[in-house]
C-alpha cells in the first residue's frame, strides 16, 4: 500500500529534496522532510488544491519563488540521489508518518525559536532545527488521512 502514486523518478526527487533540505538532521529528519512533500500531494486543500504528484509538488511555484529553497539555491539538490536517501523516500511513500511531521504540509529552519503560527497555520512541533506546521482544524481534511 502505497500514501500516493509514485515512479522510480519520483522516488529520486523526493531522495535529493530530503538530502538537500535536511540531510544534517539525520535520517529521522529527512523522513520528516519526505513527509510533507507526501503530505502535500495528498491533500486538496489550501496552497495544494491543484497539486497533485510528487513533481508538482517538488516544483510548485508560489509568490514567484519555488516552495522549497533547495530547488532554485540548492547545489545538493541537482547532485544525483543516492540508495540511502532512496530507501528513505520509498518508506515515506509506503505509509512512514511521524509526529510532528506527521500531518504537516510546512516546515521551516527559523534559525531561532519557533513561531507558534506559520502563515495562520498552527505549529505541530520541532525536530532539530525545522518548525512543523499543520492546517487548521477543518480547513484541510484531506491532510489527517
Amino acid at each position: 500500500m502505497t500514501r500516493v502514486k509514485h515512479t522510480d523518478k519520483d522516488i529520486d526527487l523526493i531522495a535529493r529534496m530530503i538530502r538537500a533540505e535536511a540531510e544534517g538532521e539525520g535520517k529521522l529528519g529527512m523522513l520528516m522532510v519526505g513527509n510533507v512533500i507526501v503530505n502535500r500531494a495528498v491533500a486538496d486543500c489550501l496552497d495544494f488544491k491543484d497539486v497533485r504528484t510528487i513533481r508538482d509538488v517538488i516544483f510548485q511555484v508560489q509568490g514567484g519563488n519555488y516552495s522549497f529553497e533547495a530547488v532554485q539555491k540548492g547545489n545538493m539538490f541537482y547532485m544525483p540521489a543516492r540508495e540511502a536517501e532512496r530507501k528513505l523516500a520509498r518508506d515515506v511513500v509506503k505509509f512512514w508518518r511521524q509526529h510532528p511531521a506527521k500531518f504537516s504540509l510546512w516546515y521551516f529552519n527559523p534559525y531561532a525559536p519557533c513561531p507558534p503560527t506559520w502563515y495562520g497555520q498552527p505549529f505541530a512541533g520541532q525536530f532539530k532545527q525545522h518548525c512543523y506546521y499543520e492546517p487548521q482544524a477543518n480547513t484541510c481534511d484531506s491532510a489527517y488521512r
